[in-house]
């Protein structure tokens, strides 16, 4: 994982409780280490991070899942 991918999984990882606690069983964008945005589906948060975002680094991830899923960047490319 890139550094700056860290940062942005560790601005969700800061931000936990609060994601859990507000946004169980959504998706969320981080960007800049900021949250960009809440979704009910991936398609839905994928779409707009790259619309807003272009093909990152972002952080993509559903609140409350115990797994993270990473794409290589064919898939990126594929998803662009």
């Amino acid at each position: 994982m890139n550094a700056v991918l860290d940062r942005q999984v560790s601005a969700y990882e800061a931000r936990r409780e609060e994601m859990e606690r507000e946004h169980l069983g959504r998706w969320v964008v981080f960007h800049d280490e900021d949250l960009a945005g809440t979704y009910d589906s991936f398609e839905e948060a994928a779409e707009d991070a790259i619309e807003r975002f272009g093909t990152g680094p972002y952080l993509i991830r559903e609140v409350g899942a115990s797994r993270i899923v990473r794409f290589p960047a064919s898939v990126q490319a594929y998803l662009t």
